[in-house]
């Protein structure tokens, strides 16, 4: 609250109503005839010092020193005047941040950390945001989607970047390689056998010392095995791929929560611009724009068109990887965002 814009501490829980002006720009009314105009503009995800102290000279120039940050990185300027808009729309794109990301466009890319922070990534899930925000931004300054769009991206296969409308993970194809000699001074071996979700790891003595193996019969590749144990080294430049999902959502609006599902496997981890992936996204992108009905988002119109369909309106060829039998979490599993007791 002390670092809110004076007119949203006034006005608190008292807003009438709200619209979109254009793309990029909120204005809400509240019940005492008071209007703040927000201005929501993209960055480049990760940030250096540089440009947020750009950020914070453009919010001290225009916007009497109010920003603040959405999930996704977003920024958004508060202005009490509609008068003020055009001018910080002008200096942000001056400045290089795209104005939109607001209604049915597509939204910022939200990822895990990848090569800068992370400690267990397979690829820099912000690359491939960095990528794939230079193809669609016009989707992003435009609001010219059925619903909006969100992507994810995520550096390992415990994805992080949670579900999204796209979504686009890491996959590992081959088993961990383990240095035998590092595991029993770094790995404590029973949160590692523990950790993995088939039971493929169990401890073993090697040149006499105490270890771990896999089964590699059983194994998934998932590399959870990896955080608490880096000698089981799964990371392969060659063998460690991208996959695209389609059809996640958090959300309860319209349609419960749903899990995204796989799309597109083997796709090469091809940095820095990752073109294979940036096509694929694109060509998704393209299909449900001329395809879906106003306000469906991408699982729901998938939903009604059918997965078979939907292979053939993107031209992406169905594999045995797509086929998924596993039913043991439907007795466990609530896909609900609503509380039942």
């Amino acid at each position: 609250m002390p670092f809110m814009h004076p007119l949203l501490r006034k006005n608190y829980g008292t807003w009438r109503w709200h619209e979109r002006p254009r793309p990029g720009v909120l204005r809400h009314v509240a019940a005492s005839g008071d209007e703040v105009w927000t201005v929501k503009a993209g960055t480049q995800r990760q940030l250096d010092v540089y440009t947020v102290r750009a950020l914070c000279a453009i919010a001290t120039d225009l916007a009497d020193g109010h920003l603040r940050f959405t999930t996704r990185s977003n920024v958004e300027f508060m202005v009490g005047a509609a008068e003020r808009v055009d001018p910080l729309i002008a200096r942000l794109e001056a400045e290089g941040f795209p104005v939109g990301g607001t209604g049915n466009s597509v939204s910022m890319i939200s990822h895990t950390q990848g090569w800068l922070h992370c400690d267990i990534p397979g690829t820099d899930a912000s690359g491939v945001v960095k990528a794939l925000m230079d193809a669609v931004h016009h989707e992003f300054t435009h609001e010219e989607m059925p619903n909006k769009v969100k992507i994810t991206t995520s550096c390992c296969q415990i994805n992080c970047g949670g579900q999204g409308d796209i979504a686009i993970n890491i996959q590992h194809t081959k088993p961990p390689k383990i240095n035998h000699d590092l595991v029993a001074g770094v790995c404590e071996r029973p949160a590692v056998v523990a950790r993995c979700p088939v039971a493929a790891i169990r401890p073993a003595m090697v040149n006499g010392k105490p270890s771990l193996e896999v089964d590699e019969a059983k194994c998934v590749c998932c590399g959870a095995c990896y955080p608490p144990c880096p000698p089981m080294q799964i990371n392969d430049p060659v063998h460690s791929k991208l996959a695209i999902w389609v059809g996640g959502k958090h959300s309860s609006t319209r349609s419960k929560p749903t899990f995204h599902k796989l799309v597109a496997a083997g796709i090469p981890n091809n940095p820095p611009r990752w073109p294979e992936a940036t096509e694929i996204v694109l060509t998704i992108l393209d299909a449900y724009k001329s395809g879906a009905k106003p306000w469906e988002r991408v699982g729901e119109w998938v939903e009604r068109i059918g997965w078979a369909r939907f292979f053939e309106e993107t031209g992406l060829p169905f594999t045995k990887y797509h086929v998924d039998n596993w039913r043991g979490s439907r007795g466990s599993l609530n896909s609900s965002a609503h509380l039942h007791f």
